[in-house]
């Protein structure tokens, strides 16, 4: 009998390391270029199908060179001509301009069709030294015209990396300063007011910890560094990270640094930087460590030495347990992560390389850090990193279509899904902006939303599987609403499902994750279809509000075979124009997420700014308002409708989330989870439930729900608001089948849920327009 293989800890989720093998992304109607030398593998990935590809190669001097890879060029590099002549990349065409390339006259490789399946490569065998740029072509999908994806370039050295050769991130900028910490030391240096701070962690899995002094208060013989009381005070948070709570404070309350870019997103700002005494008492005297390291680069500059010194933890991966201890755990950090912080004042700063090698803070290996130092001219915006997946490329956040028109108009911007959104507008606040949901109309950018086209002869089949509704009812230019379910029933995501023909329908969700699993589902299947990603060519504003009808109206343009605006049915689609017939190409489509009439405009990024215009004109009269996140939340809530990590996760069934009317139990054909969907419906442990509550005190997530006088929880508030107009505290509940009946007396525990319980009773839902005869209107 063969030995058991011995199973092995997965780290990192990340690809087996291979230092020959380097990996690429290029962006829809971007390049990307990737320098070869002789021997060098070099494959283009298609990664989701039908993706067509322009391969440029360059010698040494700018010159067409494809037969350095055994290939001739056969036709227009049309992406990188567009890009010269749209005046975009100059940084990118810049340096090949420099060496001798002329984008107008570029030649390309024209690889791949418009047919060609997922996953398929091209592969070619490097003779000499070039330079191949890949692009990846694409129309506009609001014109109708075949959506473009990413591409992916693998690069399979001839000569691996060495072990000790790092290739860090190219720089942001031209840096000012540009030095290493070696590991297990620290180093000090100034820097100026508004310049930008980049902590590189090189190898990955490093702690770096970072300090900051007011040098003109030094000068005055006045010690103020970061304080991180004074900063988790201040900004109500762990620590700091990009958005309204960026800064870190010293004890006078003055702003030290802010952070803009964190391609993380686990640091620490509760614990000292490593110290002596920490070593001592677990056995190791003598132990190199931070605050020692700091204080030989301090003292020589007039800082007073210190046993330990407060510090933001960069990297450090902590939280506190259920007892409310403080652990930490293997940093999240990888090689190339880095955290950009801009200075608010002149700074004398020091970083180390923690020499943490006796628990986990390191990943049990010390390794080195890199700072880089940018001048204050330069411009970066705020940005955090997201990976749909461990082994993904990170992608920072961005802004939307519609950001320069609603940045202008607030400053209270959060990071949502990837990008940046208007949590609430100064002046009417959220409440007003509410009220003019309620009675008029509102404006609201959606962008974030993640959209998908799926195309092909087996479109509607994938389709079918993939969500809970019977999608062989779908009419062209109709849209439902559904659950998207794993195998056991628990929800993954909730989508709306546009059919804009026979073969093509559009996928509209919330997660980034539920495209990966349209493109698992449609290869398990085996499958004729393309799942092309869309969030970049399709960007959308919510027009909500008893007044939307009559503001768009005046200004949406349809062709004869479309229907006017003001005949569109809910839950159906148009295609049309702003204007007249030669206007901006828009889809208008009669969904909304605030339980009133309501409409959203989806456009092509490029025309955000026009559509948003033209809307905002229309509303002159008709008391149009933007609305943030803040006060769509009332409104959602209000209405019933459920968002995902608070009424549902994988974990939790449709009929639990309260949107049991979106499962098609009684179609013929079989969707993903229905055998488990049959049987929790056959036997339900909880439904969603709404709750009024007594006072003004509010119902938050999380609130475990009592009945009187009873220890054990029976539920679980998912949202909870005070509602305007119903003048109520109310919430909704994930409730045990038991304690479901309307009037059913129960009680939201508050601090521990023993000491404080709030009394409410179980009420339907929607609370608002329960028969749904204002969307509907």
């Amino acid at each position: 009998m063969a030995a058991a293989t011995r199973p092995v800890v997965i780290g990192n989720g990340l690809l087996p390391i291979d230092r020959s093998l380097e990996s690429h992304w290029v962006r829809p109607g971007a390049a990307t270029a990737v320098r070869l030398r002789p021997d060098d593998l070099l494959t283009v990935l298609n990664r989701d199908g039908g993706q067509i590809a322009e391969l440029t190669v360059l010698d040494a001097e700018g010159g067409e060179d494809a037969a350095a890879i055994g290939a001739r060029a056969d036709g227009d590099a049309t992406v990188l001509r567009g890009l010269s002549g749209n005046g975009g990349a100059e940084g990118f065409l810049g340096q090949l301009h420099t060496s001798g390339l002329i984008p107008d006259e570029a030649k390309a490789l024209r690889l791949f069709a418009a047919d060609t399946p997922r996953g398929a490569t091209e592969t070619f065998t490097v003779e000499r030294e070039a330079t191949a740029i890949v692009a990846a072509p694409g129309g506009r999908v609001v014109e109708g015209d075949w959506p473009a994806s990413p591409l992916m370039v693998e690069v399979k050295r001839a000569t691996p990396r060495a072990f000790d050769e790092v290739e860090l991130p190219p720089p942001l900028a031209e840096p000012r300063l540009d030095f290493r910490v070696d590991k297990a030391s620290a180093l000090a240096y100034e820097v100026q007011a508004g310049e930008y701070i980049q902590i590189i962690d090189v190898r990955g899995k490093q702690c770096s910890d970072f300090l900051a002094f007011n040098q003109s208060k030094l000068e005055r013989g006045i010690e103020r560094g970061l304080d991180s009381t004074t900063t988790r005070s201040l900004m109500g948070s762990a620590y700091p990270t990009p958005g309204l709570y960026r800064k870190s404070f010293d004890i006078d309350q003055d702003p030290l640094v802010e952070v803009v870019h964190d391609t993380v997103g686990r640091h620490d700002n509760f614990g000292l930087a490593c110290f002596a005494k920490y070593y001592e008492d677990l056995g190791y005297p003598g132990h190199v460590n931070c605050s020692d390291n700091f204080n030989g680069e301090l003292v020589p500059r007039g800082v007073e030495a210190r046993a330990g010194w407060n510090a933001l933890n960069l990297f450090y991966n902590t939280t506190f347990d259920t007892a409310n201890a403080l652990i930490a755990d293997e940093p999240w950090s990888r090689p190339g992560d880095y955290v950009l912080m801009r200075a608010s004042n002149h700074l004398l700063c020091a970083s180390s390389a923690c020499p943490d090698d006796i628990d986990p803070a390191n990943g049990w290996e010390i390794t080195d850090i890199h700072v880089r130092v940018y001048r204050p001219e330069n411009r970066f915006s705020l940005a955090i990193a997201h990976r749909v997946t461990p082994e993904a490329d990170p992608v920072m956040t961005k802004e939307t279509a519609f950001h320069a028109r609603t940045s202008a108009l607030t400053g209270d911007m959060v990071e949502y899904r990837g990008y940046w959104l208007p949590d609430c507008f100064p002046g009417e606040g959220s409440i007003g902006e509410y009220w003019a949901c309620r009675e008029k109309a509102v404006i609201m950018d959606l962008s974030p939303l993640r959209k998908w086209e799926v195309l092909g002869p087996d479109a509607e089949m994938l389709i079918q599987r993939a969500i809970t509704r019977d999608a062989r009812k779908l009419s062209v230019g109709q849209v439902t609403y559904t659950a998207v379910c794993n195998e056991t029933g628990g929800m993954l995501d909730d989508a709306t499902v546009y059919r804009l023909g026979d073969d093509n329908f559009r996928f509209v969700a919330g997660d980034e994750y539920t495209g990966v699993h349209l493109n698992k589902l449609a290869d398990t299947e085996g499958l004729k279809v393309f799942v092309k990603p869309s969030t970049e060519q399709l960007h959308n504003v919510a027009v909500q509000g008893p007044e939307s009808r009559e503001i768009l109206k005046k200004i949406v343009w349809t062709p004869p075979d479309q229907p006017a605006l003001e005949d569109l049915k809910w839950f159906r689609l148009l295609i049309g124009r702003i204007g007249d017939y030669d206007g901006t190409p828009i889809v208008v489509s009669r969904t909304g997420y605030t339980g009133e009439l309501g409409y959203e405009v989806w456009c092509h990024p490029d025309d955000g700014p026009a559509v948003w215009d033209a809307i905002w004109k229309a509303g002159e009269g008709h008391g149009l308002q933007p609305l943030g996140l803040s006060a769509l939340d009332m409104l959602r809530i209000e209405s019933g409708l459920i968002f995902a990590g608070y009424e549902f996760d994988d974990q939790v069934d449709p009929f639990e989330a309260g949107i049991g009317f979106a499962v098609a139990l009684d179609s013929e054909d079989d969707f993903v989870g229905k055998q488990a969907l049959i049987e929790r419906s056959e036997h339900p442990q909880r439904r969603l439930v709404g709750l009024e509550l007594e006072g003004r005190e509010t119902a938050g997530h999380g609130d475990c729900v009592h009945v009187p006088g009873e220890r054990a929880s029976v539920g679980v508030v998912t949202s909870g608001t005070r509602s305007p107009v119903l003048r109520k505290n109310i919430a909704l509940c994930r409730m045990a089948v038991q304690h479901t009946e309307t009037g059913t007396a129960i009680e939201v525990g508050k601090l521990d849920g023993e000491q404080k319980r709030i009394p409410a009773q179980v009420v339907p839902i929607p609370f608002y327009d329960p028969k749904k005869e204002r969307p509907r209107s």
